[in-house]
């Protein structure tokens, strides 16, 4: 399974059929496992730090545009590892002269609204938080905010190739090949709540450069030699 909600699903329902997630935000917070070096029970997998990363992705967009004092944060007030990534940014803002306004999603419904209370705020960029109601209205958020001419950072690479302008954070790609081995072990007899959690060991820093002409924006170059990857 990927994340937390999938795996808590499953969790509900099979106490013995062995659970690899590849991408969960907080499992321990989640009540998904018991410690990472020894989850117990019959789940185990990889995380994908997106609470810890969140204060390097407000660095990265301030970098990019310094001028940016005010952003809106979309989060998921009934996901646990949305609200620490959101609690994680809001304490890194003051450090870079920065202000955030959080905006809860708990169904994609909600997605107009906030940005219409985003635009009433003055918000001069936008940055979301991981979970599924934001993954799942990805694209329909990157065109939203390119019609409002902000910029905006998301946490996986997904955000940016639906047309968002930038992301940051753990591989997805990297992490799903290394869940794999999770299951081989498994198949040869380990017990999952033996196998610690493991966190992930590639990261990435996408930008959309079609995006930026769009908006009229340009990376400086000390942007553009971070990233792992430019989608032209």
């Amino acid at each position: 399974a990927p994340a937390d909600e999938a795996v808590r699903l499953l969790a509900q329902n099979t106490k013995t059929i062995p659970i690899v997630f590849a991408i969960a935000q907080d499992p321990v917070g989640n009540g998904l496992a018991a410690s990472l070096q020894r989850p117990g029970a019959n789940m185990t997998g990889l995380t994908n730090l997106a609470s810890e990363l969140a204060p390097k992705r407000l660095q990265l967009l301030k970098e990019a545009f310094p001028r940016i004092a005010h952003v809106v944060l979309l989060f998921e007030p009934d996901s646990v590892g949305s609200v620490s990534e959101a609690r994680e940014t809001e304490e890194a803002a003051p450090r870079l002269g920065m202000r955030i306004t959080p905006i809860g999603l708990r169904q994609p419904a909600d997605t107009e609204p906030a940005f219409k209370r985003g635009i009433a705020l003055g918000a001069q960029a936008y940055m979301m938080t991981q979970g599924g109601v934001i993954s799942s209205q990805r694209r329909a958020i990157a065109d939203r905010i390119i019609r409002l001419k902000v910029p905006a950072i998301a946490g996986n690479s997904e955000y940016a190739e639906a047309g968002g302008l930038m992301s940051y954070g753990s591989s997805r790609q990297d992490n799903f090949r290394r869940a794999a081995a999770y299951v081989d072990k498994i198949f040869k007899g380990a017990n999952p709540g033996d196998l610690p959690i493991e966190q992930p060991v590639k990261f990435e820093l996408v930008l959309n450069q079609k995006t930026a002409r769009a908006l009229g924006l340009r990376f400086p170059q000390s942007i553009v030699l971070q990233a792992d990857r430019v989608i032209e």
